[in-house]
């Protein structure tokens, strides 16, 4: 079975929305584009969202406290997942790195820490509003 042929029909709504989405969305901006589909309450939407995480189809941006779909299915394989995220007109390109990956890898082997997840975010300008 596929990563979302198990999704219940609320997962289901809220990762389409966030795969049609322009940039990152709050919990409440999903919340109101569903209600025509009948989600009413927050705890529905973040109960989807913990299980959309839970399953590595969508990421919290910790800075804006927003959510987008996961375009990267390989960073949770590796366990390090960075974004670049514009602060001009708020596209988030989702990434992964080899070399800043061994860094970390290196570092927490060295320290004895164990990480659950590592998220990483920088924040400026893409390049089209550089321009």
């Amino acid at each position: 079975m596929s990563e979302t042929g198990d999704l219940t029909r609320n997962q289901s709504l809220v990762l389409a929305r966030l795969h049609h989405a322009s940039g990152p969305m709050s919990a409440y901006d999903i919340l109101d584009d569903l209600r025509v589909e009948g989600i009413k309450a927050p705890l529905q939407v973040y109960r989807a969202l913990d299980k959309l995480l839970e399953k590595g189809l969508a990421h919290r941006l910790e800075s804006m406290n927003a959510f987008v779909a996961c375009a990267e299915p390989h960073c949770h394989r590796a366990g390090i997942v960075a974004f670049a995220i514009c602060e001009t007109c708020g596209q988030v390109d989702e990434f992964a790195d080899e070399v800043v990956r061994e860094r970390l890898n290196l570092w927490t082997s060295t320290e004895g820490f164990v990480p659950r997840l590592t998220t990483v975010e920088i924040r400026g300008t893409c390049a089209r509003c550089a321009a």
